[in-house]
């Protein structure tokens, strides 16, 4: 297992600024970063709990699958500077803490067994936190995550609940866990009376929003951070809004989200719990989360291998 601090061209290239939310450079290391307009400074009780080699490097190697949509995403397509929710949480973490959180793209399946193989140090990439990967790695869960309801702004078919859309037509990705939702609902519409869900499928998901947008559909199922940034972007946030059922805040069928940290390396784990706990106490966290349009999948308290089956 390599124990190298080498950086990569791949993780060099993602060091600099990306556009007005995160200031970094070769000083990024110690001086403060605003993100989301808060800005971060260090903290030297923190810093001094990383282990050794973390705060000799000055870096924790971060792999991540770009592009996913709100949470990595190019700054501008061809060009390496990345933006999206993880990485703006990233860097909050890494002037908290007094590093440099570098991301390096690195696809999605191979992201765990490299950091298996000393690669990487963590990963933020929309990850979900379960027992499988437990056992290779450990996580710092920041989110929250499932299904959500998008409907057009101003809701008029007045949609609350996945109950709602008994007797409508939904748009819905085809084999999706979403599309698996909808039609495990279909018996509850049955048990109260009510006519089934007139589900729709489409090849893309973006065929699913314009039937949405064209009032084909009464509403859209999606992953609730999907339907959050779609909403907060389309049309300057003028198209689509989405349903935020209080029995389900982080979206049906909610799994937890998480930082992934070698195993090797139990203090930064530790380190990036209590710096991400500090970040949600003065709100820099949630307000990350909303400007990506999803507020309500971030988490109140920051827990390790929260995954129970």
């Amino acid at each position: 297992m390599s124990t190298a601090f080498a950086l990569p061209a791949a993780i060099l290239m993602t060091i600099s600024a990306c556009g007005d939310d995160a200031s970094d450079g070769a000083a990024g290391a110690t001086a403060p970063v605003t993100v989301a307009g808060v800005t971060i400074v260090k903290d030297a009780a923190l810093h001094a709990a990383l282990p050794g080699e973390i705060r000799e490097a000055g870096v924790v190697r971060v792999a991540t699958d770009v592009p996913y949509a709100p949470f990595e995403m190019f700054v501008t397509e061809g060009k390496p500077e990345l933006t999206g929710l993880d990485y703006d949480l990233g860097q909050a973490l890494g002037a908290k803490l007094g590093v440099k959180f570098a991301f390096a793209p690195q696809k999605f399946d191979g992201i765990v067994p490299a950091i298996q193989a000393g690669k990487f140090d963590a990963a933020m990439s929309a990850m979900t936190d379960n027992k499988e990967r437990q056992a290779v790695v450990d996580f710092v869960d920041y989110s929250v995550s499932g299904s959500g309801i998008m409907v057009v702004k101003g809701n008029p078919e007045k949609i609350s609940t996945l109950d709602d859309l008994c007797g409508k037509k939904a748009a819905v990705q085809a084999a999706t866990n979403q599309l698996d939702l909808l039609k495990e609902h279909q018996t509850k519409c049955k048990a109260a009376g009510k006519a089934e869900i007139d589900i729709q499928t489409f090849p893309k998901d973006s065929d699913a929003q314009l039937a949405l947008r064209s009032d084909k559909v009464a509403a859209q199922v999606q992953t609730k951070p999907a339907a959050g940034w779609t909403a907060k972007t389309a049309d300057s946030g003028n198209a689509f809004e989405v349903v935020d059922d209080p029995a389900a805040a982080g979206g049906y069928g909610a799994s937890p989200n998480g930082i992934a940290v070698s195993k090797r390396l139990p203090q930064l784990g530790d380190a990036i719990q209590k710096a991400l706990q500090a970040l949600i106490d003065d709100g820099t966290v949630t307000k990350i989360f909303d400007k990506y349009g999803v507020a309500s999948i971030a988490v109140k308290e920051a827990t390790k291998n929260a995954a129970v089956d």
